[in-house]
This record gives structure tokens, sequence and C-alpha cells, in this order.
């Protein structure tokens, strides 16, 4: 087949948008062209998927006039999470993998010159958005970024440490399936700062409680050196325990950013940023956009 399409998501914000990668093999002069909105990190991709299936010992089509096309077109398209969707397309087109097992899966995944596979960010918003879309498909990460993935119930999710792992599982009659990746959240764990280790400060501990209660804002002012920071570093500690949901959506905020860890599971984020930060550090932005400390 001469044509394949491959199931991925592009980070969008704090979302994770679905896109095709549609691989098309012609004949003709010899080429690689990659369209569809890509930034020079996404371009630069044809490079390592050539190396890496070469490395892997699996056949590249260097006769063909291949066509990359990341769909939809006009959505900003970034990073290397797209070198592993590539490289599929590229091995079902020519042939080397069946492609009718595609259609179920979705992937991302940076790819090193020797075929190994490398996390990549975002990886929890991807999986919240499969799961909001309700599709039935199958997630398939890097190892390094799939326990991170698997946090979100109801997702089948596999990872893979080498390119050769995807390919003999996608082998018609395959006994090598890619293993499910399964894992509870971790436990919470308790911050070791706590609003009764200041001493004194007996009006604003009583303001940080009220506000606390009522979920309101808080205005902290005066001279450097008054324990502004230290007090506002311990108000998290007096809201209650956030939900699941709400677990999930600040651990999906801190994946788009490459800042998840599984010791910050269902932990309130306490943000400082200098007082010279920037609009844009502040409040996000760029193409494509990216979250700011608010």
């Amino acid at each position: 087949m001469s044509l394949a399409i491959i199931h991925s998501r592009a980070l969008d914000g704090l979302s994770a948008a679905a896109v095709e990668v549609e691989v098309h093999l012609a004949n003709g002069l010899p080429s690689f062209t990659l369209v569809g909105l890509a930034d020079l990190e996404v371009k630069e991709s044809r490079e390592r998927v050539r190396a890496a299936l070469q490395s892997s010992g699996l056949e590249f089509p260097a006769n063909k006039r291949i066509t990359v096309n990341l769909s939809p077109a006009d959505l900003p398209k970034e990073g290397a999470r797209f070198d592993l969707p590539i490289a599929l397309g590229l091995l079902a087109a020519s042939g080397q993998i069946d492609a009718e097992l595609l259609s179920h899966l979705e992937c991302v995944g940076e790819l090193g010159l020797s075929g190994e596979l490398r996390p990549v960010k975002g990886a929890l918003a991807m999986a919240l958005a499969l799961r909001a879309a309700k599709l039935d498909r199958e997630l398939i990460l890097p190892r390094g970024c799939a326990d991170e993935a698997a946090l979100v119930q109801g997702l089948v999710v596999r990872e893979a440490a080498h390119l050769l792992d995807l390919v003999n599982a996608l082998q018609p009659r395959s006994d090598a399936p890619l293993p499910r990746v399964q894992r509870d959240p971790p436990p919470v764990v308790d911050t070791p700062l706590d609003l009764r280790d200041i001493k004194g400060q007996a009006g604003p501990k009583r303001a940080l409680e009220i506000a606390a209660a009522g979920g309101l804002s808080v205005l902290l002012v005066g001279p450097p050196g008054t324990g502004k920071s230290m007090l506002a570093q311990r108000l998290p500690t007096l809201l209650p325990p956030l939900s699941e949901s709400e677990a999930l959506e600040s651990a999906a905020l801190l994946s788009a950013n490459g800042q998840f860890r599984p010791s910050l599971w269902a932990q309130r984020a306490f943000r400082s940023p200098h007082h010279s930060a920037s609009a844009a550090a502040l409040i996000g932005g760029g193409s494509p956009p990216r979250p700011g400390e608010i």
C-alpha cells in the first residue's frame, strides 16, 4: 500500500489536538517532503527517521517520492513527537508492517538515530484528550512517559523502548505484544511546610485561614524580609485535597511544560515567579501557545 494514515496528537496549549499523519509513496525523483505547518524541529524528523530505520535494519524507501502531511494543516506542529508516527507511516506504506493494525492506535515519540524511543512532553494531556474523545484506540508511548499517561483510568496504554519492539508487535499474527502499562495514582506525599511552623504573624495567618476557607485571593504587601513568601508557601497546605479530576488537570498542566513528577501528584502547585518576569512568562503565549505562570 502506498498510503498510510497514523493517528497522533499535537500539543495546543493545555489540550492535545488530534493529528493525522498521512504518508504517501509515489514514483518519481527521490525526495522527502513534509507539509502541514510544521516547525523546524518537526522538519528535522526526516533525518532522524531515515537514520533510525537504517540503524534498525529496516528498509527506507529512498527511491520513492515521499510526501508526509500533518493534518489539519492549519494547526501548528512542534517538537520531535511526530518521529514515531512518521516512521510507522513509512513502514506501513512500504508494506513492512500491517497497516490495518495501525487504525486503532495513537502514538507519539522521539526517535534516536539508533531507533531508540525517547519520551516527549504532554503525555498526560494526550491521554486525557483521548479519553475525552471516547475513541476505541490504544495509546503507544515511549518508555519514560507511558507511566504518566497510565494515571488516566479507562485507557489502554502500552510502552515501547525501541522502534523494533513496535515493528515486531505490528506484524501479522505477532506473538510479541507490547507490554500494557497499568499504574495506580501514587500516594499523596505530605508537604513539610506547615503554617504552625511560623512564630508570631497572628494577623497574616488569620487572613490566610479566612482566604483558604472562602476560596478568596490574598495580596501580601510589605518590605523585604517580613515573611510574605514564607506565608504564601504555606497557603496550599490550608486548602482541601485535590479531587482526582483536579489532580489530573494540574498534572496535565505540568506535563505540558515537561515538569510533572510522581512526587507532585495531587499536590497544589505553588509558583514563585520573579518580580521581573515578563507578561508572556506570566500569562503564556507563543505559537503554539505555552502555559504561563498563571
